[in-house]
């Protein structure tokens, strides 16, 4: 009995990762109800899936907070921006549907309307990941973050598999809302963050390196 409730026991590694995923997503729910707080929340979101679930750097909430105070203003004006992009987007998609409905022939510009929406909302998630793990100005988090996205196809749509798999399930099965947050970015660290790697310094990789080598060797 006592080996059930070993921290070390797979079935507890899956129960703490679970009530963890849950935990980020209502932080996140709840950071980001002004909506214009909704970019740092993000890029906190990211920021705890990467360190803690995923390496399990930190504790949850000091992770969390942290990475929402040191990014807030950056992420906040980054956040501007790509929400007016998704208002654009979204507005366009709605006005095609009504045409649509009306009878006009404007099915594949509601196609294309509506595959720009979803990149843009891929989008996101690598601004919330660079701004999480580098430094630089607004302009710097977007174009770069932009840049990523388009050098590395395959695994943009990797992201873009993730975020449609996560918006499917919210749909589905609404009850699973409280884990689709922080499951859709915890599986987005994987392929952004090897993209991320095909672009770091030399000395930045060793120090990725040395850092594996000990988790693997604590574990």
């Amino acid at each position: 009995m006592g080996r059930l409730f070993d921290i070390n026991n797979p079935l507890m590694r899956v129960l703490i990762a679970f009530f963890d995923m849950m935990a980020l997503s209502v932080l996140w729910v709840v950071f980001s109800l002004p909506v214009i707080t909704m970019g740092a929340a993000s890029t906190a979101l990211y920021s705890s899936a990467y360190h803690h679930i995923r390496k399990g750097d930190d504790y949850l909430w000091s992770s969390f907070w942290t990475a929402f105070k040191e990014n807030f203003k950056r992420s906040t004006l980054c956040w501007l921006v790509e929400l007016a992009v998704l208002i654009l987007l979204a507005g366009d998609a709605l006005i095609l549907r009504s045409l649509i409905v009306k009878g006009y022939p404007m099915g594949w510009m509601y196609g294309v309307t509506l595959g720009l929406l979803v990149l843009a909302l891929t989008w996101t998630v690598y601004v919330s990941a660079y701004a999480a793990r580098f430094n630089g100005t607004v302009k710097d988090v977007l174009r770069f973050s932009l840049m990523l996205l388009r050098a590395h196809p395959v695994r943009m749509l990797s992201v873009v598999g993730i975020v449609l798999g996560g918006i499917a399930l919210s749909l589905t099965v609404p009850a699973l809302l409280i884990l689709v947050p922080a499951t859709v970015y915890w599986g987005a660290t994987f392929p952004i963050e090897a993209a991320f790697l095909k672009h770091m310094r030399p000395e930045d990789l060793e120090r990725i390196q040395k850092e594996k080598e000990e988790e693997e060797h604590e574990a």
